[in-house]
């Protein structure tokens, strides 16, 4: 499965009467460039890989224009779920010892398992539903869910919402 990496805000699109923004999950490769450049540069500001703003539009080959045109509306998926209810679905292998192993991972990161639920497994697999708490986590989203999917046992993850 694809990885993610991007929301973009739809901010121009919002009703004048309405104060809610409307956010769409999209693939990187559909992305224009000057989007994917500002991505990255905010992402080079965050890691130290640019002391200023100038630095990383320079370092991208991007105008700084770009950049503050697109900067406040685009940002990596887990900047998005911070302080937030995440929903996984799973599709874990019916052995010992799988649940408690994802429940531990996302513990020792710190996130708060609202809920869980999970079906009778079928052919061996189960299919498992788990809410998160992401407002202290100590690693972001993405870290979160690369561990996840490492762990043995695990045969699918997909992040089924937010709010």
């Amino acid at each position: 499965m694809p990885r993610t990496k991007a929301m973009v805000s739809n901010s121009e699109a919002k009703k004048a009467d309405s104060e809610k923004t409307t956010f769409y999950l999209v693939k990187e490769d559909i992305l224009p460039e000057a989007i994917k450049k500002t991505i990255k540069a905010k992402e080079f500001l965050k890691l130290g890989k640019a002391k200023t703003i100038n630095d990383a539009v320079a370092q991208l080959n991007l105008s700084r224009s770009a950049y503050y045109k697109y900067k406040d509306f685009v940002f990596p998926f887990y900047e998005a779920s911070k302080d937030k209810v995440i929903t996984l679905s799973l599709l874990l292998e019916h052995k010992p010892g799988t649940l408690s192993k994802v429940l531990n991972v996302i513990a020792t990161d710190s996130g708060s398992i609202i809920t869980i639920n999970q079906g009778i497994p079928l052919q061996g697999v189960a299919n498992t539903t788990i809410s998160v708490e992401t407002k202290n986590m100590t690693v972001d989203l993405e870290a979160l869910l690369d561990k996840l999917r490492m762990i043995d046992g695990v045969k699918r993850l997909e992040v089924l919402g937010q709010g």
